[in-house]
């Protein structure tokens, strides 16, 4: 009897355990603590990125940006990358649209590439986008290893954007000029000091030699006439050429495609006037006075090109994506530690064109990114080691702070105590974490900075090599205003307006974030994080 109804009870409460595991009742994996612990955690990117563009399926390459006058946006196109790219046919031209520079809009798929493998167009290049008298222009490079020609200049027509059409009787030939036919490609073009529209090509001189640019101008944007050539500093291929007048000089900003750590930058020249602007490239290295080397950027950011409302200048590049079977993996994995360069292709970086007294050129934070990043969280305290009232002090201090969300701001204030005072911003670091990465603030010298990419931590291998890092002039005051945005895995930096640097830091969500110190002692002020 007593076993009997023992059964019973047993079977009634198997039954209200099934009746309670409803599906209505079902809410997923127990949720977690994230504010009440510092431990490492394996996250992952989301989704989709809402500030550094990354389509749906597939990755941005070589953003092609104008701004569209009759709509009042700018429009960024760019070469599509897919995982699963045909052998011959590849690299369609997509495009979004922006007003801002941090909100962006799909345009989809703009020009196709060509039918077959035998066509020129059968794979697309870079190029850029105009507009003249109500038609749209894009200019491309077509490229096709089984053509005469690897590559050539091409172009589409266009009255609303929306509806292309090529030009197929119509191409630039660079052996008809006296250049290379494998390599003839990203055709941009603007309005020099003559008021002609002028095209500049990267391209060699046919038989071999060092690497120029061709250089072609119209008055109509439809015949095209060769005016010369333009020769290329450090004898190197300067990639993705982009000239334009602002305020009262004349730039070029290109993409070295040199395959060391210290190059594959986005870089640029300056001078008063166009001829001047072409001499600066013709006599050698004539950079900025600015101490950058024309350097604007780290090396993840690429194949850089600019456009203009009138009022403001803006730049996009893409950042590279990693490859790696774990987060720790992908965060080392920069590229070009063996000379090999970094992975094509990644999310889309926008940055606003700050221009100097002197003409010199930084970047700087896109103004509606603020307004985007609007929820204001709590950034608390987890841990410390020589912290006390906002100061750090002695080597290896630190103060730890609560996990992040998937898109932050983090903006604070470092007073250094002296001009050789070193700090840093650690993120995916938690309490746990034998390895965690760091932009280090570092001392070159009395007057000059450069922040370097390191794995800190007991497991830790220091400085990433292929890295490279961004140098900078010291404040003269010692004070480091620093604000720092993230959308997954991407982060860009930006220090008193006169640096930027764009990193790849795969984890930085829900984990934990750090400011160190490593010697001397720094004062941290204003420590501030808003979310999307």
């Amino acid at each position: 009897m007593k076993t009997m109804l023992y059964s019973i009870i047993c079977g009634i409460c198997v039954i209200c355990g099934f009746t309670s595991c409803s599906d209505d009742d079902f809410t997923g994996d127990p949720s977690r603590d994230w504010q009440g612990t510092t431990t490492f955690f394996a996250s992952t990117d989301a989704q989709g990125f809402n500030t550094y563009y990354t389509p749906a399926v597939g990755r941005v390459g070589d953003p092609m940006p104008f701004y569209d006058q009759k709509a009042g946006d700018f429009k960024v196109l760019y070469l599509q990358e897919f995982d699963n790219n045909m052998s011959h046919r590849f690299h369609p031209i997509w495009g979004v649209s922006t007003k801002d520079g941090a909100n962006y809009e799909s345009l989809g798929e703009v020009l196709p590439y060509g039918t077959n493998d035998y066509q020129q167009d059968a794979a697309l290049g870079t190029g850029c986008a105009y507009e003249k008298d109500g038609t749209y222009y894009i200019y491309y490079t077509g490229h096709n290893g089984n053509c005469k020609n690897r590559e050539v200049v091409m172009r589409a027509t266009s009255t609303d954007f929306k509806t292309w059409t090529k030009d197929e009787l119509w191409t630039l030939n660079g052996p008809d000029y006296g250049y290379s036919g494998n390599d003839f490609r990203d055709p941009q073009i603007f309005v020099a000091d003559d008021n002609l529209y002028h095209m500049v090509i990267s391209t060699y001189p046919n038989g071999g030699g060092d690497p120029c640019f061709a250089e072609f101008k119209s008055n109509d944007m439809k015949n095209w006439e060769h005016v010369g050539r333009i020769r290329m500093i450090w004898d190197r291929m300067l990639e993705c050429p982009d000239i334009f007048k602002m305020g009262n000089y004349w730039y070029i900003v290109f993409s070295e495609s040199y395959r060391a750590s210290w190059s594959r930058k986005v870089k640029y020249m300056v001078a008063p006037t166009y001829d001047e602007l072409k001499n600066c490239l013709n006599d050698g290295p004539k950079w900025a006075p600015d101490g950058h080397e024309g350097v604007l950027d780290s090396r993840a950011l690429y194949a850089a090109k600019t456009a203009s409302n009138g009022t403001d200048r803006y730049i996009w590049g893409w950042c590279p994506f990693r490859s790696g079977s774990d987060i720790h993996e992908k965060n080392t994995n920069v590229g070009a530690g063996d000379g090999n360069e970094p992975n094509w292709s990644g999310a889309l970086v926008c940055h606003k064109i700050i221009q100097h007294s002197d003409g010199t050129l930084t970047l700087g934070a896109v103004p509606a990114m603020a307004a985007k990043y609007n929820q204001t969280v709590n950034a608390t305290v987890m841990e410390s080691n020589g912290y006390n009232s906002g100061s750090l002090s002695g080597d290896g201090a630190y103060v730890l702070y609560n996990r992040l969300g998937t898109a932050n701001h983090i903006s604070f204030t470092v007073k250094t105590s002296n001009v050789w005072d070193k700090f840093g911003v650690s993120f995916v670091r938690g309490t746990d974490s034998k390895k965690y990465y760091t932009i280090v603030v570092n001392p070159e010298d009395d007057n000059h900075r450069k922040l370097n990419f390191e794995q800190e931590g007991e497991e830790g291998k220091g400085f990433i090599e292929g890295i490279d890092g961004y140098w900078f002039e010291r404040p003269a005051d010692n004070v480091y205003n620093i604000d720092i945005y993230t959308d997954n895995s991407v982060l860009t930096l930006y220090i008193n307006d006169v640096c930027a640097y764009t990193q790849r830091i795969y984890g930085i969500q829900k984990n934990c974030w750090s400011i160190n110190n490593y010697g001397g002692s720094v004062t941290v002020s204003d420590v501030k994080v808003s979310q999307q």
